[in-house]
């Protein structure tokens, strides 16, 4: 099967263009949706491929829990615009005291131009009133989103989020959807009390270093962690199937896994890009031992260039045909059983501070996520999926494409700045790195044999100096111990975890020299 093509064998049908979605939302007509109406993205997406698939790990809590009977009841209004509800004890808009939101944002269209378009140009405009629906005869409005809604989200939302995932995720499957969510990190919790139990001994695999407030998200619940080696092209699969296939639960005090969580793009701490090949080999050995994969994926559109001293950055894609084919496809994309979970997140392309993301997967993995979520956080907040919704349906598919293709330029030049300074200040016969391909980070690696107290003193305790001088020196970088998956076992190796994403020049040097004072001052140069 080929996967990034535009037609595969087994039936996997063409991939959508913008041109496709944009034909099947005038064939559908005006979106018909009132308040907490159910979010279905199996309306929004094209024709299925592959047959269902079904699997089944699910924890104890979520066996037990059964649909929520208010939610469900909603459902009951899907189609039926007449229809009179007095089930819900929904608040009346009048009584809500916002009747508009008025927001300026920037034009992605403007960096076509150079630069040329004028002030009134180069910012957009839109204003959001409570009964839209009723007097402009829009899809959305403030009386439905600022009031309860289904856990799914709103069918607004989704709607464009399902068409982009289908444009540039393409999965092979029959029942994938979306829903939306409260972000990455309450997604991840979500699925961990959905599909993990600790009396069960559950245990999960993973990168040997990666992202801190995930591990400390299960280690409190009981969920033992263990780290799979990782080289360039990050997860190894050699490792990964050979840590299943010895597994031995008396000796690890846990069942084998069956989830992998993993952030192949632009991985956090390492910035790391798993390729095409790597990701097949990874999907392969999980199929092989029946496990679920988690894809944390929030830097997925911040697939950064080749680094070159001094040199330029490449101009980016003009169509979002050929951006999408700029990126390595995602684990969604190969997935012919449907057991790879993404978790999606607004933070990095749009704003953090609307706690706003989405997770795609089979239609068994979502219901039994929404069995969680929606006695839980319950729904996502209203403000933000109105904001965002408007954002993104006033800049159209191709709009959105053409921003994350700029700010993709942007983290580009913000990385090759850090890796310029790194370079000429830092001392490379002390600390290596390699540039990343992806993300917001930069991984560094101390060369610890050299230094005039090894191995008189552990590890940890040089890491700790240097980084407890640093701070006096002026300047704040994250731990490599910090991500380490079993922090039980020795520390073999001190890395410094660097970010480019806020930081300016100016900012970054200074940073980087005090750092390299506090080095110098550790090893006595």
């Amino acid at each position: 099967m080929t996967v990034n093509g535009n037609a595969t064998q087994n039936g996997h049908h063409p991939r959508a263009t913008v041109l496709d979605i944009q034909q099947r939302r005038a064939e559908a007509g005006k979106l018909l949706s009132g308040i907490a109406s159910v979010g279905d993205s199996s309306r929004f997406r094209g024709p299925p491929a592959y047959q269902d698939f079904k699997l089944d790990h699910l924890s104890s809590e979520t066996k037990l829990r059964k649909p929520s009977r208010l939610k469900e009841a909603g459902r009951l209004l899907k189609g039926k615009p007449d229809i009179i509800s007095v089930a819900g004890g929904l608040p009346p808009s009048e009584n809500f005291p916002i009747e508009n939101i008025t927001f300026n944002f920037k034009n992605p269209n403007l960096e076509e131009t150079n630069g040329s378009l004028s002030g009134d140009q180069s910012h957009l405009s839109a204003t959001l009133g409570k009964y839209d629906t009723k007097d402009g005869g829009a899809d959305y409005d403030l009386s439905i989103a600022l009031n309860y809604s289904q856990t799914t989200g709103g069918p607004q939302l989704t709607r464009f989020l399902t068409e982009h995932s289908e444009l540039v995720l393409h999965p092979p499957y029959a029942d994938w959807k979306i829903l939306l969510t409260t972000g990455s990190t309450g997604t991840f919790e979500t699925l961990v009390r959905a599909y993990l139990d600790k009396e069960r001994r559950d245990s999960v695999l993973t990168e040997a270093y990666n992202y801190s407030t995930v591990l400390e998200t299960m280690r409190p619940q009981g969920i033992k962690v263990f780290g799979v080696s990782a080289d360039d092209d990050g997860l190894s699969p050699s490792n990964f199937d050979e840590i299943l296939s010895s597994w031995d639960e008396t000796a690890r005090g846990a069942r084998k896994p069956h989830i992998l969580y993993i952030i192949p793009t632009g991985q956090n701490p390492t910035g790391s890009t798993q390729s095409i090949e790597r990701r097949r080999e990874v999907y392969a050995v999980a199929q092989k031992h029946d496990v679920l994969i988690i894809e944390d994926d929030p830097y997925y559109f911040l697939q950064l260039g080749p680094y070159e001293k001094g040199g330029s950055v490449a101009e980016e894609p003009k169509t979002p045909e050929e951006f999408i084919a700029s990126l390595v496809p995602s684990y969604v994309s190969i997935d012919v059983d449907g057991r790879v979970i993404r978790i999606d997140s607004a933070s990095k392309v749009l704003a953090p501070g609307s706690r706003l993301g989405w997770v795609i997967g089979s239609e068994e993995i979502l219901q039994n996520y929404i069995r969680v979520a929606e006695l839980s956080n319950q729904v996502t907040n209203g403000f933000s999926q109105i904001i965002v919704w408007k954002l993104l349906e006033t800049w159209g598919h191709e709009g959105y494409f053409k921003w994350l293709a700029k700010i993709r330029k942007d983290y580009t030049l913000r990385r090759n700045v850090l890796l310029d300074v790194l370079d000429n200040h830092l001392p490379k016969d002390l600390i290596s790195w390699i540039p990343p391909s992806g993300g917001m980070f930069v991984w560094l690696k101390l060369d610890h044999s050299r230094h005039p107290d090894f191995p008189k003193r552990s590890l940890e305790e040089i890491e700790q100096e240097i980084f407890e001088e640093a701070v006096n020196q002026g300047v704040l970088f994250a731990r490599g111990s910090w991500f380490r998956a079993e922090p039980d076992i020795p520390v073999e190796n001190i890395f410094f975890r660097l970010s480019f994403s806020t930081a300016t020049k100016e900012q970054l040097t200074k940073a980087v020299q005090r750092l390299s004072a506090a080095i110098h001052k550790s090893f006595g140069l």
